[in-house]
C-alpha cells in the first residue's frame, strides 16, 4: 500500500511539475499505459494522479474517456491571468525582504538560460527556466498559502504560455526580468510589482494574438513522458 501512495506522489508531483513549466501543450492527450510505461510503474498509481489533476482542473476528462490537457480558450485565459494579475506581484513583494544573494544568483542564472534556450528554439528548457525564475523568487516568502495557490494557477496556465514560444513575433519577457532583478537589487517593492505586472502583460499580449489565430489545425499529441 506504501509503494502504491509513494508512487502516486511521485507521478503526480512528476505530472504536475511539468505542466506547471509548460511541457505540454493545450489538447494534449494523456495516456495512463503510456505514463505507465516511461516511468516504469503500474497503471493504477498513473490513474490515482490523474485523478487528482482533473479535480485540480490541470487535465480534463471527455464525455468519451478521453483525456487531455484542457483547449486554449479565451475565458479560461482571461481567468488566469485575472489570478496572475492579482496573486504575483503579492507574492514577488512579500517575499522581496528575505531575498539573498544566492537567491538572486539563481534568477540571474535562470534569465541567462531562458536567453540561450530562445536562441536556439529549446522551447522545453524555456519553460522551465521561466517557471524557476518566477518560483524561485516567490518561494523565498515562505507562504504557505500564497504560492501553493499560484502553483495551481501556474499548474492550468503552463500549456497555454507554450504557445507564445511558436510564434514569430520577439516577446520581451527577458528585458521585463531584468527589471524585476533591478528592482530586487534596489529592495524596491513598488518596482518589483510593476515588473512583474509588466512581464504578464507580456503573456496577455501574446497569448491574445494566439487566441485570435485559429487558422491552423495541429495535430493532438500524446502525453507520455
Amino acid at each position: 500500500m506504501r509503494d502504491i501512495s509513494t508512487q502516486h506522489q511521485q507521478i503526480y508531483q512528476t505530472l504536475r511539475e511539468q505542466l506547471i513549466s509548460g511541457r505540454f501543450a493545450p489538447g494534449t492527450n494523456v495516456s495512463t499505459r503510456g505514463i505507465s510505461k516511461t516511468m516504469g510503474v503500474g497503471v493504477m498509481p498513473v490513474r490515482g494522479a490523474i485523478t487528482r489533476l482533473s479535480g485540480e482542473r490541470a487535465l480534463e476528462v471527455q464525455r468519451n474517456g478521453r483525456i487531455c490537457v484542457p483547449e486554449l480558450t479565451r475565458s479560461r485565459f482571461e481567468e488566469l491571468m485575472q489570478a496572475r494579475q492579482q496573486l504575483e506581484p503579492l507574492c514577488a513583494m512579500r517575499a522581496l525582504p528575505c531575498m539573498t544573494a544566492e537567491k538572486i544568483a539563481e534568477m540571474e542564472a535562470c534569465d541567462r538560460r531562458m536567453n540561450e534556450s530562445y536562441d536556439t528554439g529549446d522551447v522545453d528548457a524555456y519553460m522551465r527556466e521561466n517557471y524557476q525564475f518566477h518560483f524561485t523568487l516567490y518561494r523565498a516568502g515562505g507562504s504557505e498559502v500564497l504560492v501553493p495557490l499560484l502553483e495551481s494557477v501556474w499548474m492550468q496556465f503552463g500549456p497555454f504560455m507554450r504557445s507564445v514560444f511558436s510564434m514569430d513575433e520577439k516577446s520581451d519577457i527577458v528585458d521585463k526580468h531584468q527589471m524585476t532583478l533591478e528592482a530586487i537589487r534596489r529592495n524596491d517593492a513598488d518596482a518589483l510589482g510593476l515588473a512583474i505586472q509588466a512581464d504578464i502583460m507580456d503573456a496577455v499580449h501574446l497569448l491574445k494574438q494566439t487566441l485570435g489565430d485559429k487558422t491552423e489545425a495541429a495535430e493532438t499529441p500524446t502525453l507520455q513522458d
